[in-house]
């Protein structure tokens, strides 16, 4: 069967393997579609080609580069002529413009067409959002969801067609694995986060609640946004400067070794009125890594987490300061923990499963077409 995906998320090179998995099924000739780079607020990730043996990786330009709602490939219809998919794997949130176009093209070129989904928070949308919403509900042969809370949302809104609950991306065990060696100084624990810097993402916690820890430590910070002037005052301002790092962007094939270099990663998401923490990926990354993890209960983080990594109230630097300040004196106890979270991540995150369960949904699609 030809698939065709299309997704702006497979320009991170490190997804990418997800996409070679993929192609391995057998039965599955795939053709991706990718935008040249993908603007994220002043921050553009440009595609890295990585992972690229089995599949067709295809660039084409993009309408609205950076706009979530309102992008699309305008020369997307040229591609499925010329492939003539029998399913068209559109990675998007069908409130999205791209998602509408998209669908509407697979429909012209009769194939089928499925949607993914990471939102998990039920929320009415203005005009043309509900729009758009409503035609991609009522046209869509299939869903994913990333999460059991996201398809809950799809299904109060109305999507009453085939959903399987299936992660975006896992982890690639064999890049996002541990190391014997350490790189810090003997006795120095090390924190870490990775993501976006924006309020819902709650580092201000974090920088709160090591303001007040007992033990030698010291802190990286990768990632960039708005945020970001407003952290580091705050971090002058609770005497941490010489402790904190802000490392920026870093690249998704060197995050291993940023996993690698710490004791714990710190989630640290908090509630805002229109999102909550959908997944928390640099959370699995991490235990994939063999890193202890710490999350607040914002969100999907206590169900990613599991077993594999302590919670804390979200908002709450006292309670995130004392599983910090635990994890720093019993180095046993983050020992089980770590390992407890990379037996976590490779029996349920991996990016072999996740192609295995997708391309299972593609096979499904297509049988059900038959019949």
């Amino acid at each position: 069967m030809r698939v065709l995906m299309i997704s702006k998320a497979c320009v991170v090179g490190a997804y990418q393997t997800k996409l070679e998995h993929i192609a391995r099924a057998g039965d599955v000739e795939l053709l991706v579609v990718v935008p040249p780079a993908w603007r994220e607020g002043q921050h553009t990730l440009a595609l890295e080609r990585a992972y690229t043996t089995g599949y067709r990786l295809e660039v084409e330009p993009i309408v609205f580069n950076g706009s979530f709602h309102f992008h699309f490939y305008p020369r997307l219809g040229r591609q499925m002529r010329e492939f003539a998919p029998d399913i068209v794997h559109i990675d998007e949130e069908p409130y999205n413009w791209a998602t509408a176009h998209a669908l509407h093209l697979a429909k012209r070129y009769g194939a089928h067409a499925l949607w993914f989904s990471w939102q998990n928070l039920y929320r009415r949308y203005p005009p043309p959002f509900w729009l758009i919403e409503r035609y991609t509900l009522t046209r869509a042969d299939y869903a994913l969801a990333g999460s059991e809370g996201a398809a809950a949302v799809w299904r109060r809104k109305g999507y009453t067609g085939p959903l399987a609950v299936i992660p975006q991306f896992g982890v690639d065990t064999g890049l996002y694995a541990p190391h014997p060696g350490r790189r810090e100084p003997a006795g120095r624990f090390v924190i870490g986060y990775a993501g976006r810097l924006v309020p819902e993402k709650g580092v201000d916690v974090l920088l709160e609640a090591c303001a007040g820890l007992r033990a030698p430590f010291r802190v990286r910070i990768a990632g960039e946004g708005p945020e970001r002037p407003r952290l580091e005052t705050l971090a002058r301002r609770l005497g941490l400067a010489e402790r904190i790092t802000f490392e920026g962007h870093v690249p998704s094939l060197h995050m291993p070794d940023f996993y690698r270099s710490l004791d714990v990663l710190v989630m640290p998401s908090r509630s805002r009125p229109n999102w909550v923490e959908q997944f928390g990926r640099a959370l699995v990354e991490a235990m994939a890594c063999g890193v202890t993890v710490v999350g607040s209960d914002c969100g999907e983080i206590p169900r990613v987490v599991g077993s594999g990594g302590l919670i804390f109230p979200e908002g709450n630097a006292e309670a995130l300061r004392g599983c910090l300040q635990h994890l720093a004196e019993h180095p046993a106890a983050r020992a089980e923990l770590a390992e407890q979270g990379r037996a976590r991540a490779t029996t349920h995150y991996t990016q072999e499963q996740v192609a295995a369960r997708t391309a299972a949904v593609y096979r499904e699609m297509l049988g059900a077409a038959r019949r």
